[in-house]
């Protein structure tokens, strides 16, 4: 026992050293402003920071987009939908000099805001209402109020729940007085479960996705990696991870009946065995407090000693705390959220900076750890956490990256920027990159003015009613609908760091043959054809601008070459690059 203890202080002693020496693992500080990034007009200081290394690189960054470009841009950006003509027309008219910020604050405060950063978010939460296996028609495991979570997150977007609440909420509302937020705890309580829960080797496996889903989504840190043996890259140790899965131990998942609602019962008045839980919310509570071993190996028929319920070793200054309220899921919570904890501001920081501008400056942005990469711009990346860390704020976080030259600058990429930096990785440019099948889908159903505003249960994604935006879709683990999967949803099973840019011969089948593309193609032609420029209203509509003469002239030409053209030249636009992709 003296021999083990003494191992298990050498290995602290050792993640001390590590802590200390990676980058990811120190504090975040104010740093100061680089003099080579002064010369260049503007006094933002992330601009700042940005033209120093362009400077350091050598490269001159492209001129600033034309209002159109910028416009679309933005609208896509904040709120995942296109601008209508008529805001469109308003604001090229508009000849105030901050109108580009003005409007940006519009959209901000538009409801459509908290309805695209919950697309984002989602992926991240491993969201889903079903489970991976389902035995006949069981349906006990599924999440019929799984939409509850998805609105709790759309309003905490939309009314910007300072971050550390938002975190707060998500593991131990219950636990704050915060009963108006009890859905958020659809983030842990929509989690995966097995058949055959009470065996202790299936517990293990869901306490391991709860911890694989709060340290990567919150602290940029594979700490499941640590379940069978010591972390062999990042300073986690096997104990750290067994304090933190023993909260979860303690933690109950629950299906709480909604207030005025009654479960489904049999005929004797016991609940229904088997049937959706139609009636309740889908949470977590507290449930038995216990320490669990450490499972040598992972097996759990081989235990070691104890650990007591706590937070990373890393992350604590000297001894980490013991977790002893209760499940320790509130004392989770504050240790991530705490001002000290190096990660939790630069990984949500670097997330909301890849959703702006198409591409993060951590670029693994769920593994701050040795495997993942460094940042771009490290002096960019802790400025912008010490000013999160001081106002939690979301919504100031996003206008202080909108306000940026890099985000105004035109997507073109000159000879020098082309050869010098084709991935754009110095940001002399705003990359240009796919629009996300929700924004796509979402952007065809505007166009064609069928667009339903409405939220609440989710739909099939391909149920030929379903009008609403694509956020609002059913998200199975089971069997993920074949377009979403098609067009890159992530595996719903697990946390998704990011999602994949494919370009596939099945997207271009769909967006031939496929009725809903089809459909929404007639409606468009039907518009068009009643219109006193329908070409106009079809470049408007799907492309945010009007066409070019010899565009006009040849949709004019494709027209006139046969009958009832006007659904093919909506598809012919719904289906082009310039429709896919955002500059």
């Amino acid at each position: 026992m003296v021999f083990r203890c003494m191992l298990f202080l050498g290995w602290l002693c050792i993640l001390a050293d590590a802590a200390e020496e990676f980058w990811a693992f120190q504090a975040p500080t104010r740093p100061s402003l680089p003099e080579s990034g002064k010369a260049m007009p503007s006094s933002l200081r992330s601009d700042i920071f940005l033209n120093a290394a362009l400077a350091e690189n050598e490269l001159s960054p492209q001129n600033k987009s034309t209002d159109q470009a910028f416009f679309r841009r933005l609208h896509f950006v904040l709120t995942g939908l296109p601008p209508s003509a008529e805001d469109q027309a308003a604001f090229l008219a508009n000849e105030e000099p901050n109108k580009r910020q003005r409007w940006a604050d519009r959209l901000l405060a538009s409801y459509g805001y908290g309805e695209r950063l919950t697309s984002f978010w989602l992926p991240i939460a491993r969201y889903a209402e079903d489970q991976a296996h389902e035995v006949g028609d069981n349906k006990s495991l599924t999440y019929p109020n799984a939409h509850l979570y998805r609105q709790w997150v759309i309003d905490a977007f939309n009314r910007d729940l300072p971050y550390d609440d938002f975190v707060r909420f998500q593991l131990a509302a219950d636990l704050h007085e915060a009963d108006s937020d009890r859905d958020a705890l659809g983030f842990l309580g929509l989690g995966p479960k097995y058949y055959n829960r009470g065996r202790l080797e299936v517990k293990a496996d869901e306490w391991e996705d709860r911890v694989d889903t709060v340290t990567r989504s919150f602290l940029g840190l594979t700490v499941a990696c640590a379940r069978c043996h010591d972390h062999k890259y990042d300073p986690i140790s096997k104990e750290d991870y067994h304090a933190m899965a023993g909260v979860f131990a303690s933690t109950e998942m629950s299906n709480e009946t909604l207030p005025g609602q009654e479960p489904a019962k049999d005929k004797d008045g016991k609940p229904k065995k088997g049937a959706a839980p139609a009636h309740t919310r889908h949470i977590v509570k507290e449930g038995k407090v216990q320490n669990l071993p450490v499972f040598i190996r992972g097996d759990v028929t081989r235990k070691g000693d104890k650990v007591q319920r706590g937070f990373l070793t890393a992350l604590s200054k000297g001894k980490p705390q013991d977790f002893g309220e209760g499940s320790g899921r509130k004392q989770l919570a504050e240790a991530i959220v705490h001002p000290d904890n190096p990660l939790t501001a630069r990984v949500m920081v670097n997330r909301l900076w890849k959703e702006i501008f198409g591409q993060a400056l951590v670029s693994t942005p769920s593994n701050f750890g040795a495997l993942g990469e460094r940042p771009t711009h490290p002096h960019l990346l802790d400025d912008l956490a010490v000013s999160f860390d001081q106002h939690h704020s979301i919504k100031r976080m996003i206008r202080e990256m909108i306000e940026t030259t890099a985000f105004h600058r035109e997507s073109v990429s000159g000879p020098s920027l082309g050869e010098r930096d084709p991935a754009n990785q110095w940001l002399g440019r705003m990359s240009r990159r796919k629009l996300s099948f929700e924004m796509w889908r979402d952007a065809i159903l505007t166009a064609s003015e069928s667009l339903d505003p409405r939220g609440g249960r989710s739909l099939e994604i391909e149920d030929e009613n379903n009008r609403r935006r694509t956020v609002y879709a059913m998200i199975s683990r089971l069997d993920l609908n074949d377009v979403l999967e098609q067009f890159d949803y992530p595996d719903p099973n697990i946390h998704a760091a990011d999602r994949g840019d494919t370009t596939t011969t099945t997207q271009k089948l769909y967006l031939l043959n496929h009725p809903f593309v089809l459909e929404q193609a007639t409606l468009l032609g039907q518009h068009a054809k009643a219109a006193d420029d329908g070409i106009a209203l079809l470049y408007h509509s799907l492309l945010s601008r009007l066409p070019q003469e010899h565009e006009r002239h040849r949709a004019q030409a494709f027209l006139d070459s046969g009958e009832e053209r006007w659904p093919a030249l909506a598809q012919v636009l719904i289906c082009s690059n310039e429709m896919l992709y955002l500059d």
